[in-house]
């Protein structure tokens, strides 16, 4: 299945959710109120690439003229779409790298998630290797603006540089601490620290991609 779009996402979850509750399928015009969107052009462009994805059936097939999921597209969201998360880009477990926001989806087990919202982030770097997070893995997350001293955190430096490491606050300096003997913490003020998420679960690929 193609790779969807953040807004690509939103559009499809919002018919998984609400297919069952339209008498008929919704016509692009009742897609754009529902979904707060002004331009019918722009919906018209993600519905296409949906059915490119064949998620959406196309129109030409659907005798209402309206926005239907596809038979398997129905079936796929009643199976993945409680486990997907967001994949919000990658972060360093190294220097700190300009946080990204180039949000993809991902299905994760539900043993890894917790009962508040999550995200997942994949590794850039060896800062946490003695933690057994190796560059290349994705980490789930769960969103939250607090941690306990010795959790892994994601935490976003100056508003402009987010880094996972292990964390220990005082009233006065946040000190980010690697996992690598060969590497230093960085000590920040409390102001120039902002948490993000902590650490929850980890997934790993062996596959070679060469």
């Amino acid at each position: 299945m193609n790779v969807l779009t953040r807004r690509q996402r939103e559009i499809f979850d919002f018919l998984c959710e609400n297919h069952a509750n339209f008498a008929y399928p919704p016509t692009l015009d009742e897609l754009c109120a529902a979904l707060g969107m002004a331009s019918r052009g722009s919906l018209y462009k993600h519905v296409t690439a949906l059915i490119d994805a064949g998620l959406v059936e196309p129109f030409q097939s659907n005798k209402q003229g309206g926005v239907r999921l596809t038979d398997p597209a129905q079936r796929l969201s009643r199976s993945c779409q409680e486990h997907s998360l967001p994949l919000v880009g990658r972060i360093a477990a190294g220097r700190p790298l300009e946080a990204v926001e180039n949000i993809q989806y991902m299905t994760v087990p539900e043993a890894l998630q917790t009962d508040k919202p999550c995200y997942v982030l994949q590794i850039k770097g060896d800062s946490m290797i003695e933690a057994g997070i190796f560059d290349g893995d994705w980490v789930v997350i769960e969103q939250r603006s607090y941690a306990s001293n010795g959790e892994i955190v994601v935490a976003l430096i100056d508003q402009s540089e987010a880094t996972l490491k292990y964390i220990q606050q005082t009233q006065d300096s946040v000190l980010l601490v690697p996992a690598n003997a060969g590497m230093q913490a960085m000590a920040y003020r409390p102001e120039q620290v902002a948490i993000q998420g902590v650490v929850v679960g980890q997934m790993r690929s062996y596959r070679s991609f060469k």
